[in-house]
């Protein structure tokens, strides 16, 4: 039988991301991403869901992930669902499904870069402007 494990989502960081690493020295990057959904119930009335899920990132694109992203950036990510689990230290088990991330894109300008941009001098309405 064949399967089939595909997540695209595009949503906005709730949180800083987390680096970290393994024991075998490669980095590995969560946080956690606010997905929105928009839609008219029967009644006709607007409503609004959010979603969030957590995503790790690994090796090289993690570090990139934890340099460039912060709170509030859009972004998208394609990867799949996996479920993990644990046990808590009073013996109780967990578990949690996430997106491990396979590519992550990153939407928009930082926050740094359209600051600087706000800053910049404009040239003045009659001056002719190179393209």
């Amino acid at each position: 039988m064949a399967s089939f494990n595909k997540v695209i989502l595009l949503g906005n960081l709730t949180r800083d991301p987390e680096l970290r690493h393994t024991p075998a020295g490669m980095a590995v990057c969560s946080f956690d991403l606010a997905v929105n959904r928009s839609f008219t119930t029967k009644a006709g009335e607007r409503k609004e869901e959010v979603c969030f899920i957590t995503v790790v990132v690994w090796d090289k694109q993690a570090q990139t992930c934890a340099e460039y992203l912060s709170k509030g950036r859009q972004v998208l990510i394609e990867g799949r669902l996996q479920q993990r689990s644990w046990d808590t230290p009073d013996g109780q088990k967990r578990t949690k499904h996430e997106v491990v991330a396979e590519r992550v894109q990153f939407v928009g300008a930082r926050k740094e870069a359209a600051a600087s941009e706000d800053e910049a001098p404009r040239p003045a309405e009659e001056e002719e402007v190179p393209f």
